[in-house]
């Protein structure tokens, strides 16, 4: 599967979420990323390359800033020159139909403010519909957004957290799925060169891990095999 990811950020280089991700953006021929106001700092799309690096790619995601429950101008310009008929929808449009789409969301407001009761008063589910009906309208499948609240006042542990999941994001099948991550992360645990861990117990702790991993998908199965039984 090949990933693109397609920033939408003015000034890239002075915001610390975005400057988090670029750098934890992981080493695979399979992950494009693409810089569309270092692209085209003049605004001027070449439609044709973009519709190229469309085709060319199996997953396409959207990461920007949500500015007042959008993106950025010039991902939108980016949406009204490329997407356009007889490419994304419309007579011959099935270039993107059977693709995955998705949202990397970098939110400044906090999580419950987006819930019931929330100061925003509608949930992220709600305000990314437009994103949904592109999704629904060129045919692609729509991925579960990833929304990383208020990243200045994450601590080491969540970013550390979130540099995983976002490199799941972007490498594996079904990212949304529980299966999927634990697998993702047995086989990293299982690429740990050991002759780099500090010392035995190190390297014991890995096996651990990994023994834990395991034993808990285990454990899961059987419980959705009892449960599929209870409602036969």
């Amino acid at each position: 599967m090949k990933t693109l990811v397609i920033i939408s950020h003015p000034e890239l280089d002075e915001s610390s979420s975005q400057q988090f991700l670029v750098q934890s953006f992981p080493e695979s021929e399979n992950v494009t990323l693409h810089h569309l106001e270092k692209t085209y700092p003049e605004g001027k799309i070449d439609k044709k390359r973009e519709q190229a690096l469309l085709k060319a790619h199996d997953r396409i995601l959207f990461q920007f800033p949500f500015y007042w429950y959008s993106s950025p101008p010039l991902l939108k310009h980016w949406q009204d020159e490329v997407l356009e008929e007889h490419f994304a929808f419309g007579h011959r449009g099935h270039h993107l139909k059977g693709k995955e789409f998705g949202l990397v969301l970098v939110i400044g407001v906090g999580e419950k403010e987006y819930q019931t009761g929330g100061q925003e008063g509608f949930s992220i589910s709600e305000l990314t519909k437009p994103y949904q009906a592109v999704a629904k309208k060129t045919g692609m499948n729509y991925l579960k957004p990833l929304e990383i609240f208020q990243f200045p006042y994450m601590t080491e542990d969540e970013k550390m957290k979130l540099l995983i999941r976002y490199q799941q994001w972007l490498t594996i099948d079904r990212p949304d799925s529980l299966r999927s991550r634990e697998e993702w992360m047995i086989q990293e645990l299982e690429a740990i060169d050991h002759q780099l861990l500090n010392s035995a117990d190190s390297a014991f702790v890995v096996e651990k891990a990994i023994e834990l991993l395991e034993d808990n998908r285990m454990e899961l199965d059987e419980l959705a095999m009892h449960i599929d039984q209870t409602h036969q």
